[in-house]
């Protein structure tokens, strides 16, 4: 998925759940935010590939991958705020929708996995999810809760 249906995912639950301060923060960072690995793979991609566009290049780090409840759910603890977990699922869940390569246990194994119902197409599943939460959001926007 794309920073868009996730920060669309992130505001309509940091909504829902009627996040403020530090939560809410933390919904972004754990919802939008753990997609910034992309920046760290951008050098290792560009000595790899160059600036031309290469589908299928593996783009995420553990940071994206469910291994990484491993120290997530710790700092919820420490935290005393289920918000880091809730979000970092709800990101995950979108990611795993969509089809290209996955390691779910990154960098500990090297199973591979893909998306589920990959009958439909990326576009697709992102068009959809886009329509429905931008719905969901101007819903709650137009009646708050």
């Amino acid at each position: 998925m794309t920073i868009v249906t996730h920060a669309l995912a992130t505001t309509l639950g940091v909504r829902v759940f009627k996040l403020t301060g530090s939560d809410a923060v933390l919904a972004y960072v754990f919802g939008v935010g753990v997609d910034l690995d992309h920046a760290i793979k951008a050098p290792f991609y560009l000595r790899a590939v160059g600036r031309r566009r290469q589908l299928g290049y593996y783009w995420r780090t553990s940071l994206q991958e469910p291994v990484a409840l491993l120290w997530i759910i710790p700092l919820c603890f420490f935290l005393g705020t289920w918000v880091p977990a809730l979000f970092f699922l709800i990101h995950l869940v979108m990611d795993y929708s969509v089809g290209y390569e996955k390691m779910p246990w990154y960098p500990y194994s090297p199973l591979v996995t893909q998306g589920f119902h990959l009958g439909v197409s990326d576009k697709t599943k992102e068009a959809v999810l886009i329509v429905v939460l931008l719905c969901m959001n101007l819903l709650l926007f137009l009646a708050p809760l």
